[in-house]
């Protein structure tokens, strides 16, 4: 029967699924960023040869992942609007789940998830299968591509002429942008955390999935994690007399 998962239980099996597949291995995930063990899982399977295939959600993919993917002949990476599901799967078993294929939440966030073993639950697992095959069939292959100073995600099928104002990669800390709109630093990130962009925890800061929503990404420093912002956010200053709670709202209104 189905398992119940918390979250270390969730990451363990996410590694043994990886590790047990031999045949197929889909990995379903809004926002990707491996770790070192993911990455050395996928890299030992893509010698066998196993067939990979990668669904993710959100197109901000950092140039050290695209080349990193670029170099996995056996893993065929799509992009699925809308993408919201997380599934992990091989051909004897699948894990659903909230956990995202991403380093931070893999570190810091309470995940849960469930692992359906094919043998146990046979029509579970099919039908976790079918509804996997369904995404892949939705989603649109892409070809990665990126060099080390440029943050292009992924190149895919032409669409029609769009008159919308193209959206600027480009990143800057929390601070830089509080900075851009003349709003105190603490005040800033106070205001975020209130409107569930970020999640505080004592000193420690957290990105959460509304955030990234909006262009917000973890990255690694020196000295820890910090998380950036799209550069080209904007913010109306038209009305002083408008609350700093009512700006951040225009500030991330899409």
């Amino acid at each position: 029967m189905a398992k119940f998962l918390n979250t270390s239980g969730t990451t363990y099996h996410l590694e043994e699924l990886i590790k047990k597949a031999t045949d197929r291995l889909v990995l379903i995930s809004p926002y990707l960023q491996f770790n070192e063990r993911i990455k050395e899982l996928l890299e030992d399977k893509n010698r066998l040869k196993i067939d990979i295939r990668i669904v993710y959600g959100k197109s901000e993919l950092s140039p050290q992942e695209i080349n990193w993917l670029k170099e996995l002949t056996f893993v065929r990476t799509s992009f699925c609007k809308n993408l919201h599901a997380k599934c992990y799967l091989n051909e004897h078993e699948c894990i659903i789940t909230s956990l995202n294929l991403y380093e931070f939440s893999q570190v810091n966030n309470n995940e849960m998830g469930v692992l359906i073993n094919k043998n146990d639950d046979g029509q579970l697992y099919a039908d976790t299968y079918d509804e996997v095959q369904r995404i892949i069939r939705i989603s649109e292959e892409v070809r990665l591509s990126a060099d080390t100073e440029k943050s292009t995600t992924y190149q895919e099928k032409p669409k029609t002429e769009s008159h919308s104002k193209p959206r600027n990669y480009d990143k800057i800390t929390t601070a830089k942008l509080a900075e851009k709109f003349g709003i105190d630093s603490n005040e800033f990130t106070k205001l975020l955390a209130e409107n569930g962009y970020i999640e505080l925890k004592g000193k420690k800061t957290f990105l959460t999935d509304k955030g990234r929503e909006v262009g917000g990404e973890v990255k690694k420093g020196q000295y820890g994690y910090f998380i950036v912002w799209s550069v080209d956010l904007e913010i109306s200053f038209d009305d002083e007399k408008t609350s700093f709670a009512d700006k951040l709202k225009n500030l991330f209104k899409r």
